[in-house]
């Protein structure tokens, strides 16, 4: 994998330096090892994914955390997820920080058993795949039909793989490893239609019994996967915006996937040229955007600030972020020519919210010169580190 510098290098070592443990997640193949064998090169490597460590680590906890009194980097811990408890007592009366680093590949398992274990004792913080701005310094990023298709996991950068065939491989692999560590499914075609289906309704309002029609399982069975796909990494919902005002607002989440270019692979589309004829073509360049914009906040060890908006007569902001009291409302639209329709969402937001949008607003299209328009900042996809520069 390639070694470019993660943005999350300088916070991630001011973290280790403040706490005895530091816990990284993140999807498989977001660079997690890479980082960690790189920012933390001296201290010692065990991944628990190799059957021998997984062993010894599970049969005698204790033995085998001796091997390690200066720390260690343990690698996908939710293997070993009782090992976590042996670590507490470890770590609490040794009294020294930066000590072991944990990274893990299924969220809520390892949020679980770290809450339980070592609360107050280790900072949390997530890896996503590249950003853009982290390509940008070794890479050219190409047109936006191809870095859609593409997606963002470093080795498909790094090795300059075929996204089809890489990305086909990442998911068989999600579903013969993953999924089956996390839970017994009995009809694997009925998920895999689930996980479809999602990708046809990113950036739409999220219904659960519309998606348990659509694939025909129960109401129950389709809030379990998707609690699933949310736990391995693989999609988000973003909520949505509101305060105690008198219109009545959306209060469903929309749906996204953590990756653009895995949600274009489970489409079907097997090319960048088949893009510019796909219907959904606008709402994974909102999902590229919006998934950006997220990598940006954990890379700064922060966490989400990011919703949308929408009331009950169809108006809607893409995106908006709160900072305390402020917020930054952003127009996402994958035309490369702006028209006047673009600033209806964030006029009539700007009506309700005036007094709380203290920057303005912004826009982010897919053509190639940004302007700055009265209240409104706009950047082309390819400057959206100008534009999360300038909200913070």
């Amino acid at each position: 994998m390639t070694l470019l510098k993660r943005t999350i290098e300088t916070v991630l070592k001011d973290l280790a330096g403040k706490y005895p443990v530091v816990t990284i997640t993140g999807p498989r193949q977001s660079g997690k090892t890479t980082l960690c064998r790189k920012v933390f090169f001296h201290k010692p490597y065990a991944n628990l994914e190799s059957p021998d460590v997984r062993q010894f680590a599970v049969d005698d906890p204790r033995g085998f955390l001796a091997q390690y009194p200066d720390g260690a980097v343990l690698d996908e811990i939710q293997r070993a997820p009782d090992l976590v408890s042996y670590l507490q007592p470890l770590v609490d009366q040794d009294q020294r920080d930066s000590l072991f680093i944990l990274t893990g590949s299924q969220q809520f398992e390892v949020s679980n058993t770290i809450n339980q274990s070592l609360a107050g004792r280790t900072a949390l913080v997530k890896l996503l795949p590249f950003s853009m701005a982290e390509i940008q310094t070794a890479f050219v990023l190409p047109g936006i039909d191809r870095l859609l298709y593409h997606g963002f996991y470093p080795r498909l950068w790094d090795k300059q793989l075929n996204p089809t065939q890489a990305l086909g491989d990442y998911y068989q692999t999600y579903i013969e490893r993953d999924l089956r560590q996390l839970v017994a499914i009995k009809d694997l075609n009925l998920f895999q239609r689930f996980i479809q289906l999602c990708a046809g309704r990113i950036g739409g309002l999220l219904n659960v019994s519309s998606l348990a029609n659509d694939t025909g399982v129960s109401h129950t069975t389709a809030g379990n996967w998707l609690s699933l796909l949310e736990a391995s990494y693989i999609v988000f919902q973003l909520q949505p915006y509101y305060r105690n005002i008198s219109k009545r607002l959306v209060k469903s989440p929309k749906l996204y996937f953590y990756d653009v270019g895995l949600a274009t692979f489970l489409l079907g589309i097997e090319n960048e040229t088949q893009l510019v004829r796909d219907p959904l073509r606008g709402s994974l360049f909102e999902n590229l955007v919006v998934a950006e914009a997220l990598k940006y906040r954990f890379n700064q060890g922060r966490r989400s600030n990011l919703f949308f908006y929408r009331d009950s007569k169809g108006n809607e902001v893409d995106l908006v972020l709160v900072n305390g009291p402020d917020l930054f409302p952003i127009e996402i639209k994958s035309s490369m020519t702006i028209t006047r329709d673009y600033f209806k969402g964030l006029r009539h937001f700007s009506k309700i919210f005036g007094n709380s949008i203290p920057r303005g607003s912004g826009l982010v299209y897919g053509g190639q010169e940004g302007q700055r328009r009265t209240d409104v900042t706009i950047v082309p996809v390819y400057a959206l580190q100008d534009l999360w520069d300038k909200i913070d």
